[in-house]
């Protein structure tokens, strides 16, 4: 069985069984940028010592969760000996360690922990994406591939309907959702939203967007960002779904 059509990527209670499914079809096909492909492949076929003998799943990984979802993540791109190996957003990397113990801290995962794509884990009111969809070369995607890979999250968009928090994790993740929401033609927010940890922005469509750190090691090394300042952002996403009811 594909992972796009696996339960542990939507859970056969809340699957979509149409578009959905057949939107994340189409992305683990894609071959649109050719520095992509490239750099995902050669990171399967020269992998570090620790991950000799493992098969990388090596191609575009699709969004996972909850198609029901209230909270929508938007991130920056699977890492190249992390989602690129696992073939799942957020597992079997650093990353995810620290965002699934926050995530599942203030109820929206099952378990604290993403290493496998068949490790169990379920989302809860929450649905994982990427503005892009492939490893990129130095975690830096050119504005090129952006904008390539920009139809696939504007489709998410589109089918997640009942999305009514929107965490972006880094800047790059958090500007992609905004850029999405200008193509989707939604009116501009009552005032500009400004990136800044923790900074909650009403986009005047009963959307709420938060800025996050993005979990890397970059920023989890250095103490820019801590567990503490993580669980804080999605406790605060709890609160403003629950004040949604």
């Amino acid at each position: 069985m594909a992972p796009w059509q696996s339960p542990w990527h939507n859970p056969a209670a809340l699957q979509s069984p149409t578009a959905l499914e057949r939107l994340n079809a189409r992305i683990v096909r894609c071959r649109r940028c050719p520095r992509l492909v490239a750099h995902r492949e050669a990171a399967a076929a020269e992998p570090p010592l620790r991950y000799r003998g493992q098969r990388y799943w090596a191609r575009p990984l699709p969004g996972f969760g909850d198609p029901r979802a209230r909270l929508l993540l938007v991130g920056l791109a699977p890492a190249a000996n992390g989602g690129n190996r696992t073939g799942r957003m957020f597992t079997g990397d650093r990353s995810g360690d620290w965002l699934f113990e926050a995530l599942h801290h203030a109820g929206f995962a099952n378990q604290p922990t993403s290493m496998r794509a068949d490790d169990g884990l379920r989302l809860r009111d929450a649905y994982i994406t990427a503005t892009i969809r492939c490893a990129p070369p130095a975690n830096k995607p050119l504005p090129a591939e952006i904008l390539a890979c920009r139809p696939y999250l504007l489709e998410e968009l589109r089918l997640l309907d009942r999305v009514r928090v929107v965490v972006g994790l880094g800047r790059i993740g958090w500007d992609a959702y905004l850029r999405a929401r200008r193509a989707l033609g939604k009116a501009p927010p009552p005032a500009r939203p400004v990136f800044a940890h923790g900074a909650a922005s009403d986009l005047g469509d009963g959307v709420t967007l938060l800025a996050c750190y993005h979990p890397s090691q970059q920023n989890t090394f250095t103490g820019k960002l801590t567990r503490p300042m993580l669980r804080g952002v999605f406790t605060a996403a709890r609160r403003l779904i629950a004040d949604d009811l």
